[in-house]
């Protein structure tokens, strides 16, 4: 498959690529290309989440690209879903995964990554930290809005700050040079382009 394939491949996954230059130069690279998805694991999956993204997936994965799911049970959790319960998230996000395997998805090149793994590692955590210093807290207070939460400080928590250091830290630490989320999370990712 040509740059050029590959390039019309993946703008059919996404409604927002930051800059085709940039998404050329990394194709044409050469180098191992890992992309991520996120999710938080939090009830009943929908169609989009179910079959679109199994296709999306496979799309991306036919381009060449290794892809990393990430089940965000921390961040479900710091998000208060399943109403707080971190043994009901985990089993929604078990849920999930079996759901994308009769959707279709093409495991071969999908690794499924939890955040209750990565919250094991110390660097990840001092990571989370380097992020949080990066940014003054208004910057933080404006990516609520990937949690379904307006930018109101009277309605943030600190688990809501701490959920957006470890986002930007969880592209990093999983190695992803692109990120296939929707565009509620544009704003976490442009600031992990800034960090």
């Amino acid at each position: 498959m040509t740059i050029d394939e590959k390039i019309k491949l993946i703008k059919e996954v996404g409604e927002e690529i930051i800059t085709d230059a940039d998404l050329k130069t990394l194709l044409e690279s050469g180098e191992d290309l890992i992309a991520y998805d996120g999710f938080e694991p939090s009830g009943q999956i929908h169609i989009a989440q179910g079959i679109l993204k199994a296709i999306n997936v496979n799309k991306m994965t036919k381009a060449g690209i290794k892809f990393k799911m990430f089940v965000a049970d921390w961040h479900a959790y710091a998000n208060n879903k399943m109403g707080g319960d971190l043994d009901k998230i985990k089993t929604v996000g078990k849920y999930f995964i079996e759901v994308w395997k009769a959707c279709g998805m093409d495991l071969t090149n999908v690794e499924f990554v939890w955040a209750s793994d990565l919250v094991k590692d110390p660097d990840y955590w001092k990571l989370v930290l380097q992020v949080g210093k990066s940014n003054a807290l208004k910057r933080f207070v404006r990516t609520a809005e990937m949690m379904g939460r307006d930018e109101s400080l009277d309605k943030l928590t600190g688990a809501h700050v701490i959920y957006s250091c470890m986002q930007v830290a969880d592209i990093f630490t999983l190695g992803a040079k692109i990120t296939q989320l929707g565009m509620d999370q544009r704003k976490v990712n442009m600031l992990a382009r800034e960090v």
